[in-house]
């Protein structure tokens, strides 16, 4: 296998140029995200790819225009051999009219020794290097022992979560490396919940009684929803400063978990006292903890805030977490995702970075989020590793540096190999 690798990692190295062009092809697809519903072209181009090399394929629509493509190359003993899921997502950042880019974002260009468009660095540079290397293998005519599962999916960019839709399907691997933006560093992330609250009165007030509910002797039970929601932003600061100070994580600045106040709607019409108000929160926790606790913990704190307000007693806050669009829903989920360095997949793949790069690799925790955190929730020990920067992610004149694209094809190349021939544990 030692040779088969070398032959491979030169063939990296004299058909870089074939990669960089690989790249431009994925970037010069629009997918901006939103508005979404436009990768049909991009993920028909995949499967065709991941076709012609040996993969069956498995295409279908998350949404109307959006589908996921899987590919699986089945290995030659997969009952003994390591299996591999590689994911990607193919939407980009959206992109605004009037951004001051160079050149048109989804006509790719080159600029001392970097590639720049949309998607460059988040992430189809990342699924660039992943198809060239499978396109290395298969012409190479290598047969791994074990299982390879490509996964190009829709969503991430939104929420819309079409890794979630590929566990939901039942695939699984033992070990999954989600190719996003990390700079070539091994990470976890911690995890991200948006949810409303909402709360409406009993009774709908003409403003001219606000008089009544506000001063000595006036006799009527009435509120504005939209200054009650101000006490229960309050106490959602109260509980933020409360987990910045008793709750850490490895990795992490202090206070990274936060409860932000993102959107606030109420009120009907000026001559009324706001009777509806709601509150559209994003919540950011570590690693090693899940949405369901996070979510919990804040509505126990402010049914507890609730409980010593007379007008809140009668008229609760209601909680809607989560959904799986910010499109469709306005609402998502990201798990988190923990890594653990001692596992037999980490090693090798620090094995591969390192033979490659002559440096150490870093195993540390994304400032953001990805999809691994969906791989990780479905039982399958999963990794963040992939090229191009945060800085870059969303950026207008998005770049990668192509010397990193190569690297990090000669290491998945390295690291695929690897993995796939090696035994399961017993």
């Amino acid at each position: 296998m030692i040779d088969q690798v070398e032959s491979l990692l030169k063939k990296a190295e004299e058909q870089k140029d074939e990669l960089i062009e690989l790249a431009k092809t994925l970037i010069s697809f629009k997918t901006p995200a939103p508005p979404a519903r436009n990768t049909d072209s991009i993920q028909t181009w995949i499967a065709q790819f991941l076709l012609e090399r040996g993969f069956s394929i498995d295409k279908w629509d998350v949404y109307p225009g959006d589908p996921n493509v899987v590919g699986v190359l089945k290995g030659t003993n997969s009952a003994a051999y390591q299996s591999l899921i590689i994911n990607g997502h193919v939407d980009v950042a959206e992109v605004k009219e009037g951004e001051d880019w160079v050149h048109d974002p989804f006509c790719p260009s080159e600029k001392n020794g970097f590639l720049i468009g949309r998607g460059a660095s988040d992430m189809k540079g990342g699924m660039a290097c992943v198809l060239f290397a499978l396109k290395l293998i298969r012409e190479a005519g290598v047969e791994l022992p074990g299982d390879l599962i490509l996964q190009s999916v829709i969503g991430e960019e939104v929420g819309e979560a079409g890794t979630l839709e590929c566990c939901k399907k039942g695939y699984h691997a033992d070990f999954a490396v989600v190719a996003d933006t990390s700079d070539m560093h091994i990470q976890g992330q911690g995890g991200v919940i948006t949810g409303w609250i909402e709360m409406k009165s009993s009774q709908t007030f003409h403003d001219g009684t606000r008089r009544n509910m506000i001063h000595a002797g006036g006799g009527t039970f009435g509120a504005s929803a939209i200054e009650k929601m101000a006490k229960i932003i309050s106490g959602l600061g109260e509980l933020e400063r409360h987990w910045a100070i008793m709750k850490s994580y490895p990795g992490f600045t202090p206070g990274t978990n936060t409860i932000n106040p993102a959107v606030i709607e109420g009120g009907r019409h000026a001559a009324f006292i706001a009777d509806e108000c709601r509150l559209w929160i994003t919540v950011h926790f570590y690693p090693n903890e899940t949405h369901e606790e996070v979510a919990a913990e804040i509505e126990d704190y402010i049914n507890r805030l609730s409980d010593s307000d007379i007008w809140l007693r009668e008229n609760r806050p209601v909680f809607k977490w989560g959904g799986s669009s910010m499109i469709e829903e306005r609402g998502e989920i990201f798990p988190a995702l923990e890594v653990d360095p001692a596992h037999p997949g980490v090693l090798a793949l620090t094995a591969s970075h390192e033979e490659i790069k002559r440096e150490p690799l870093v195993i540390d925790v994304s400032q953001t989020v990805t999809d691994g955190g969906w791989l990780y929730n479905a039982g399958i020990p999963s990794v963040i590793y992939g090229p191009g920067d945060l800085y870059n992610a969303h950026a207008v004149n998005e770049e990668v540096s192509i010397k990193q694209l190569v690297d990090y094809t000669k290491i998945m190349l390295t690291f695929i190999m690897r993995w796939c021939s090696r035994k399961k544990e017993q």
